[in-house]
C-alpha cells in the first residue's frame, strides 16, 4: 500500500522512527538487532506486527485492517 506511515517502536513501545511506504509499499528501517513493533496508519486502517529482527536484513509484511 503506497502512501502508510509505518512506525518503528521499541520493546517498551517507545516511539523510534517513520517511514512511509514507497510506490510499491516497501519500506525500510535500520535497526538494532532485538525485539520491536511495526505499526501501519493508512487512510484505509492501521495494523501491527510484532518482529524479532537478527543481525543483517530482515523482511516482512504488516497488514492493514479497517
Amino acid at each position: 500500500m503506497a502512501g502508510a506511515y509505518v512506525q518503528l517502536l521499541d520493546a517498551t513501545g517507545e516511539f523510534t522512527a517513520e517511514a512511509v511506504t514507497s510506490p510499491e509499499g516497501e519500506f525500510r528501517f535500520f535497526a538494532a538487532p532485538g525485539e520491536w513493533m511495526l505499526r501501519a496508519l493508512a487512510p484505509v486502517g492501521k495494523g501491527e506486527r510484532r518482529l524479532s529482527a537478527e543481525v543483517g536484513m530482515n523482511e516482512t509484511t504488516v497488514a492493514v485492517e479497517d
